[in-house]
C-alpha cells in the first residue's frame, strides 16, 4: 500500500488544494507579484500551500462528518 493510499480523502483534497495554490504563487513571482528576495517566495509559497490545504481539508472533513451523520440518521 502506497503512502498516498494511506491517507484520508480529506488530507488528499487539502494536498490537492495546496499543490494548485503553489502553482499560482509560482506564477504570481513570475509576473512580477512577490520580490524576487528568496525570503519572500518562500513565505508566498508557505502561506499560500498551507492556508489552501487547511481551509479545503477543514471543508472536505466537515462534508465527511456531515455525510456520516447523514448515514447514521438513516440506520
Amino acid at each position: 500500500m502506497s503512502k498516498l493510499q494511506r491517507l484520508s480523502g480529506p488530507v488528499k483534497i487539502g494536498l490537492g488544494a495546496a499543490a494548485i495554490a503553489i502553482i499560482l504563487v509560482i506564477i504570481g513571482v513570475i509576473k512580477g507579484a512577490v520580490p524576487l528576495n528568496p525570503l519572500s517566495i518562500l513565505m508566498a509559497l508557505l502561506i499560500g500551500g498551507v492556508s489552501w490545504f487547511v481551509v479545503a481539508w477543514a471543508i472536505a472533513t466537515a462534508a465527511r462528518d456531515v455525510e456520516s451523520d447523514l448515514a447514521e440518521a438513516d440506520d
